[in-house]
């Protein structure tokens, strides 16, 4: 009939499901608002009739858990093979030297200008003269930092960095007494890097018989980041699980007499992740809209899950991906920033919660005093590489000023709600740096960068790469700002 168009041959004539049920973006955010409503509604709910939490509540908290722990699983097989192909291709990248310093230099030049932010607002918010708190809350911690706790950290304890508690429970009376014990395992991320590096450095000096090691690991490498892939595809129920146990568990109550030193925290977590970051971003000419959009991913699961090493699959994988940064050089920086790059946990925090601390005490410090912080914050933070490092790490600055290690007690009410911050911004910066250096190294796919999202997790650039493809070419490092050219993608070699 006229005006009633005819399919072609061949041509698929069935319904399109709306974009926003296939696109990974918008289900991010989908799954953040279904989370605050289902928290609200856990938290609105009364508690099971033997006094604990409710169902609702037991099912979010195990659902992200669940989650976060699945990031976590493939942090050992990821870091471990990503790490000994990154070495054996260094082979093909030139100055990989030079990269490794100048990674490390850019993690400490924006530490120090994270906390001169967080001495600044600490010292015009006072939080710690702005408070109801009592002497009461005062609570010594379980772990402290150190330096020396650093050193010997480096030294692994077994093949992997691998570790285990046992925590036993007593519970009954009499004859009837039962005691239950339960193992748990963790890792130490140094350890891993060191080990990972050892490995692949005697892979390179061993020559032409290192050569089925190496494709072994290359294919391993690839299978990882296959089923990475499908756990990261299952992000919005985790995100929606996080962000609901959170709102559930937290809600604004826990504000309280610390509402003044919540604030101070965000306002310089704000100011470094909406000024320092973007303006760090133009000052290299590129587009502050295509990094943000292309981290965020990583950003807004480290928001959610607060934990920069559960995130830190996803936060190589966009920084690969969407960033343009070399897999070479991504597999090395991405870790060790997980460990010891931290704006949020390290450098913005610690240096607030010490300015509180002290105010709290009637304690003045001194410009020595603040000069400390400085130095603790830049250089202080691979002190607590495989810990709990918001906490640890503040402990190491108070233990350097000479103020109680008790205060750290008085801000453990809203931890959770202050660490959701820190962790978005720590991620962020993890990103950043590998991809200032790449710019700067003239190393950075700019094809990857600049292309466009279209709500995916991943960008697909103009060779065709998809989504889930895990092939990353090799890079060989041009010359020092050659980073303007149209395509440095060179064919991987077969060790790649």
């Amino acid at each position: 009939m006229p005006g009633t168009s005819v399919p072609e041959a061949g041509e698929n004539t069935s319904r399109r499901l709306p974009k926003w049920v296939t696109s990974f973006g918008p289900q991010i955010v989908t799954g953040l608002i279904v989370g605050v409503l289902v928290g609200m509604l856990a938290r609105s709910m009364a508690p099971a009739a033997d006094g604990n939490e409710n169902w609702l509540i037991g099912t979010l908290d195990t659902l992200g858990s669940s989650y976060v722990k699945l990031l976590t699983v493939a942090v050992v097989p990821l870091v471990f093979t990503a790490v000994v192909s990154s070495i054996a291709n260094l082979r093909y990248v030139a100055n990989a030297a030079r990269l490794a310093v100048r990674t490390l230099l850019w993690f400490a030049l924006t530490a120090f200008v994270a906390v001169v932010i967080g001495i600044v607002v600490g010292l015009l918010v006072q939080p710690g003269n702005h408070t109801d708190v009592t002497a009461a809350a005062e609570k010594a911690p379980a772990t402290s930092g150190s330096w020396w706790a650093f050193l010997t950290g480096l030294v692994p304890t077994n093949f992997l960095g691998l570790g285990a508690k046992t925590t036993s429970t007593v519970a009954g009376d009499g004859a009837d007494l039962a005691v239950t014990s339960t193992t748990s395992l963790s890792f130490n991320i140094l350890q891993l890097l060191v080990v990972s590096a050892a490995i692949g450095i005697a892979a390179l000096k061993v020559g032409d018989k290192a050569e089925p090691f190496l494709k072994l690991n290359a294919s391993l490498l690839a299978i990882v980041q296959k089923v990475l892939w499908w756990i990261i595809r299952l992000a919005p129920i985790g995100t929606a699980a996080l962000i609901g146990n959170a709102v559930a568990s937290y809600g604004w109550d826990a504000i309280g007499s610390l509402g003044w030193f919540t604030a101070a925290v965000y306002i310089g977590l704000a100011l470094v992740f909406f000024v320092v970051y973007p303006v760090l971003i133009r000052a290299h000419g590129l587009s502050v809209r295509k990094f943000y959009s292309g981290v965020w991913p990583a950003t807004q699961l480290g928001f959610v899950s607060r934990s920069s090493i559960g995130t830190l699959p996803l936060t190589q994988r966009v920084t690969e991906r969407n960033l343009g940064v070399p897999r070479e050089y991504a597999s090395f920086a991405v870790p060790l920033g997980a460990t010891t790059k931290m704006d949020g946990c390290a450098a913005i925090y610690p240096a607030i919660a010490a300015i509180f601390v002290a105010e709290f005490y009637d304690l003045p410090l001194s410009i020595t005093d603040y000069l400390l912080i400085v130095v603790v914050s830049v250089v202080g933070s691979a002190a607590t590489a495989g810990t709990t490092g918001a906490t640890v790490m503040l402990t190491l600055t108070l233990s350097t000023l000479g103020l109680p290690l008790a205060g750290v007690g008085l801000l453990l009410a809203v931890e959770p709600i202050v660490d959701m911050g820190r962790t978005a911004v720590n991620v962020t910066g993890q990103a950043l740096v590998p991809t200032i250096v790449a710019k700067r190294e003239g190393i950075l796919d700019r094809n990857r960068f600049d292309a466009p999202r279209h709500g995916d997790p991943f960008s697909q650039d103009d060779s065709g790469i998809s989504e889930d493809d895990t092939a990353i070419p090799a890079q060989h490092g041009p010359a020092e700002g050659s980073d303007t050219a149209p395509d440095r993608r060179e064919s991987a070699p077969a060790t790649a």
